[in-house]
């Protein structure tokens, strides 16, 4: 029997609904009109949020920047990375840091189809209430980009999605501390959410060591804003406009 033809319009509406969630990437689409997935908060505080560990070699440095700070934050872990190393998740959470999903792997979502997508953002859920004993509640897809089947999983999974209002830049293999804290600075504001990166596993090997170099910078600038920094589950709402 032959096959039937998709039509075009189908096929349209599949690859149309797949993509559209990954404008969000654009900053000026996602702060204009999604201020929530931008991770907008109350006006007097800033979240604070670090992607790619838990890393052995950088993320207790940055534990220990924190402490020596009072400051809390948001670590989006990878399942991947906190299953080779489930201990700095257990030293994440005792900390105080708020723990939250990143995916299995550092997987582009458009890549991928709403099994293989499901499956990802589950077990490292999983994972890191098993390892914390803590649900995690919200969820970052890698390099941003959002897609109809990480919508419709996280839904699922109960997670929200967050991305991020300022960025470091940090990634890249020029990156130093003063270049982050300036990258920074221009997206600045108050209930905004900052992106840095506690591990180089996707990035320029030994790119960590920028973001490590800005943060007490960075926390010191916010502290003479009178912005008070800590993880997205104390950011309250953003103000009405």
């Amino acid at each position: 029997m032959r096959a039937r033809a998709v039509p075009a319009t189908t096929v349209g509406a599949a690859l149309a609904a797949q993509v559209v969630p990954a404008v969000t990437v654009l900053p000026g689409i996602r702060l204009r009109f999604f201020p929530r997935l931008s991770g907008l908060g109350a006006p007097g505080h800033v979240a604070l949020t670090f992607d790619d560990g838990p890393d052995p070699a950088s993320t207790p440095l940055f534990v220990e920047a924190l402490a020596a700070r009072g400051t809390r934050a948001t670590f989006f872990l990878l399942g991947s990375m906190l299953a080779r190393s489930p201990e700095l998740g257990l030293d994440l959470t005792a900390a105080g840091h708020e723990l939250a999903v990143h995916g299995w792997g550092h997987h582009n979502l458009l890549l991928r189809g709403p099994h293989t997508t499901y499956r990802d953002l589950a077990r490292t859920r999983e994972l890191i209430g098993a390892v914390t004993g803590r649900t995690p509640r919200y969820f970052r897809p890698p390099y941003g980009v959002l897609s109809a089947a990480s919508l419709v999983a996280a839904r699922r999974l109960r997670l929200t999605p967050v991305l991020w209002s300022c960025w470091g830049r940090d990634w890249t293999r020029s990156a130093t501390g003063t270049s982050v804290l300036d990258t920074v600075r221009a997206g600045l504001a108050g209930g905004g959410t900052v992106l840095l990166h506690d591990s180089d596993c996707t990035s320029a090997p030994g790119s960590w060591r920028a973001s490590l170099a800005a943060l007490p910078r960075l926390l010191d600038e916010c502290l003479d804003r009178g912005w008070r920094v800590g993880p997205l589950g104390e950011h309250g709402r953003p103000a009405r406009r």
